[in-house]
């Protein structure tokens, strides 16, 4: 078995790091907050106080965390993975970041002389917590080979996407979908209501039609149809409106870098923009049909 120094033990990290050490491999976590790192404890994590101590024998190493400036921070500082990891350790970021960054990280490792994949995943936070997630694998094909074998307890599938930031860049298209999906989902289910029509007898026929998508099966936004739903719980965040506009912000940013029109993108980006600026960012993101049934209005106050 491997051992493993972990760094982001969040909504994601502490539920992932729990199937690792039920597989059997031996987790190092660190996180600045000490509810996370409590909460990885309860899984079987071994605290650490510092990345440092986390990388202490350590492997691999897993991150983790928000954003790309955070990441970097984390690989490239003074204190980072960078400066303290053994020679050759296998470095994976499971961050959603911008491609820059990502690049960035890729260029640092090799110079550094480490192995790097980036490996972002989908599935929120109870794929995480039942081993189910995707990972997007991009890297050397050696690297992701080795990679996709510690990753396999917390994974549903593994996916190689290519060389670097492949992986990223398929996180962030998938986010693009997932946003607009969203988006349509609220849409058709609002209107389904205001037409007469039973909400279950509209998901039983959207689920199996041309409607259907992974939005309308897993996050239903009308309460008392589908268990996973956030709707069910006041729209507690299984993934929240902040990181899936953090996501749909990285996607236009690439179009705009690529030139790629992205009209519907842009538009579900202002709703989530929307949606932030009312208090819900730290709701889970399918409180957008808030905006959609008029609960949020046009101006962003709350009905």
């Amino acid at each position: 078995m491997t051992t493993i120094a972990w760094v982001g033990l969040g909504n994601m990290g502490a539920p992932m790091t729990a199937n690792l050490v039920r597989a059997g491999h031996t987790v190092q976590g660190f996180d600045l907050s000490q509810a996370a790192l409590d909460a990885a404890a309860e899984g079987g994590v071994t605290r650490a106080s510092s990345i440092a101590e986390a990388l202490a024998g350590a492997e691999a190493v897993f991150t983790m965390v928000p954003k790309g400036e955070h990441a970097r921070a984390v690989y490239e500082g003074p204190d980072g993975i960078f400066a303290n990891a053994a020679p050759g350790t296998l470095l994976v970021d499971s961050s959603t970041i911008d491609i820059e960054s990502a690049q960035a990280l890729h260029d640092g490792a090799k110079a550094a002389g480490f192995r790097f994949v980036d490996a972002p995943v989908s599935g929120g936070i109870s794929g995480a917590a039942a081993g189910t997630l995707t990972f997007m694998v991009g890297g050397a094909e050696a690297d992701v080979a080795a990679a996709s074998e510690i990753i396999e307890p917390m994974a549903g599938n593994i996916i190689p996407t290519g060389g670097p930031t492949t992986g990223q860049a398929a996180k962030i298209c998938n986010n693009l979908i997932l946003s607009m999906n969203l988006v349509s989902t609220a849409e058709g289910a609002v209107l389904a209501d205001r037409l007469g029509l039973d909400p279950q007898v509209f998901w039983d026929i959207a689920s199996v039609s041309s409607g259907d998508s992974w939005a309308l099966r897993t996050w239903y936004p009308i309460p008392g149809i589908v268990e996973t739903a956030a709707s069910n719980r006041d729209f507690a965040a299984t993934f929240s409106t902040e990181l899936l506009f953090k996501d749909v912000g990285l996607a236009v940013a690439a179009a705009d870098q690529t030139g790629t029109t992205l009209e519907l993108g842009r538009h579900a980006a202002t709703m989530y923009q929307r949606l932030r600026e009312a208090g819900y960012a730290d709701k889970d993101c399918s409180a957008i049909v808030k905006i959609v049934d008029g609960t949020i209005s046009e101006g962003g106050e709350t009905a």
